[in-house]
């Protein structure tokens, strides 16, 4: 599709909604759902954040738009936010939101990312994120979708660009894990030797030593930017109440299987903070005010990760009620002043029908990080 759906559909109220078919509606808004069309000028599209606001503070969300599971990569001094688009496609033909700011206030959008790739032109595209290694750009992403005859499962791929904005043409790379059909939310992570690893999201049938039947998180180094090594290392499994995404959960990928209780471990994000590695996750179904972001934490970017996570539910970012619904799927910024940390997260808007991009400051207290959801005038990142 090469243009934006004209009319706006709400997300189902069945309990037993999918992530895929709810994304199928709601990703693919028209005008309502991605806010302002890009200006081919560049110029700046309105947000809250310019709106009855200072130079010196900001408000959220900074993009009204459709801005699931936002990215942000810092290059030369520019931010560069990429953004799930599921089924639908920007008026350039391409997959994924692209925006750039200078502040991570004020941002203008730049179109797609990704031109589809052949076989997959009808394809559900999530959660892109970029690394950025001798001078090209990689792009890491899912898709998959009953439009590209594979049920509802999704497989991890790679795609290339000299500009990291894009256009990212795909590499024909199939990062696959034999043990799984649904493989999601690639996350590129360079450790300080410099090796690189790929944490991604897949699905886990048993119940073994405790845990919950659903999908959870693993690690496999890169042996090049568009092989992995084959070697997935599991990471962190459901072990807590909060994060069922649903009971009684049916199935079809797999022969319609019945479980019981299905949990959900998703969009992983490491930061190394004073030696230790810390695996940010969001966990439960995005839908609920459950939602929300907690960590784990290793002395080595493979494991083994301790301190999984409280039985009360999201320790990082977590609904307010009546104000903040299903903050997660982050990332980690630094600030222009190169010190402070802010996250990019989504949240739903009033009337759940489009994630809006957010960012707050990450806080390292004597209990680990947290970061407060706001709604109310803030000050800006810094600048050096």
């Amino acid at each position: 599709m090469s243009h934006l759906r004209s009319t706006v559909i709400l997300p189902p109220t069945r309990n037993d909604v999918s992530r895929r078919s709810f994304l199928l509606g709601a990703a693919g808004l028209g005008a309502a759902g991605f806010g302002a069309a890009a200006d081919p000028s560049g110029a700046l599209i309105t947000s809250a954040a310019s709106v009855g606001a200072t130079r010196r503070t900001y408000m959220n969300p900074v993009y009204h738009g459709s801005m699931p599971d936002p990215f942000v990569l810092e290059h030369k001094s520019v931010y560069y936010a990429f953004g799930t688009t599921g089924s639908a496609r920007k008026p350039d033909g391409r997959c994924f939101t692209v925006l750039a700011s200078t502040d991570l206030v004020e941002w203008r959008e730049l179109g797609g990312a990704l031109t589809p790739p052949s076989g997959f032109e009808r394809g559900d595209y999530w959660a892109p994120e970029v690394a950025h290694h001798d001078g090209t750009f990689f792009m890491y992403y899912s898709v998959g979708g009953t439009a590209t005859g594979a049920s509802e499962g999704h497989q991890l791929r790679v795609a290339t660009s000299r500009e990291p904005q894009g256009p990212y043409r795909d590499a024909g790379v199939h990062l696959r894990d034999p043990a799984s059909v649904f493989t999601i939310d690639p996350h590129p992570f360079r450790d300080v030797d410099g090796t690189w690893y790929l944490f991604y999201a897949r699905d886990f049938l048993d119940s073994d030593q405790g845990f919950y039947p659903g999908t959870a998180l693993v690690v496999d180094r890169l042996v090049s930017m568009t092989r992995l090594a084959g070697e997935p290392r599991v990471v962190l499994r459901a072990r807590h109440p909060w994060t069922l995404f649903e009971a009684n959960r049916r199935m079809s990928i797999y022969n319609d299987r019945v479980f019981p209780q299905w949990h959900t471990i998703e969009g992983a994000f490491v930061r190394r903070h004073r030696g230790k590695y810390y695996l940010f996750y969001s966990g439960s179904n995005f839908m609920t005010a459950n939602y929300g972001v907690d960590y784990a934490v290793a002395d080595k970017v493979s494991g083994a990760y301790s301190d999984r996570g409280a039985e009360s539910g999201a320790r990082v970012l977590r609904s307010v009620p009546n104000a903040v619904r299903g903050p997660g799927h982050h990332s980690i910024v630094t600030a222009p002043d190169g010190k402070s940390e802010y996250v990019v997260y989504h949240v739903w808007d009033q009337a759940m029908r489009v994630r809006q991009m957010c960012i707050d400051k990450l806080v390292w207290t004597k209990r680990g990080p947290r970061c407060q959801p706001t709604t109310t005038l803030q000050p800006r990142p810094l600048v050096q």
